[in-house]
């Protein structure tokens, strides 16, 4: 008498479970799609420093205003300050392409 009531229960369980199981992948297929994060370039740099690549390091476009490439390399020199922890190497190439973006280069080979 006890094994019909368990086998009973047991597919109940496994229908319950179903239900939900479905519910849930409804749910999930139907929220709206969420952004992709950002690609970053997976290039190394290029013995001469581009325009092109410059914007690239500061995460700007080729065309921006000279405010805008000042607030991108403070932004992303804040991030990569040898003194807080980031490399000198970096700091360099980023201050190359601000130099470069602002058209203040001498000299377009870095430092290193």
């Amino acid at each position: 008498m006890a094994t019909p009531f368990i086998a009973g229960l047991a597919v109940a369980a496994a229908a319950m479970a179903g239900k939900y199981g479905i519910q849930a992948w409804h749910s999930f297929k139907s929220r709206p799609p969420r952004p992709r994060s950002r690609r970053f370039y997976e290039g190394g740099f290029q013995q001469t420093m581009t325009r092109r690549e410059a914007a690239l390091i500061l995460g700007v476009r080729e065309s921006a205003a000279a405010d805008k490439v000042r607030e991108a390399h403070r932004r992303v020199m804040v991030a990569n300050h040898p003194d807080a922890g980031g490399s000198h190497y970096l700091a360099s190439k980023i201050n190359e392409a601000k130099d470069v973006m602002l058209g203040k280069t001498k000299n377009s080979e870095s430092a290193f």
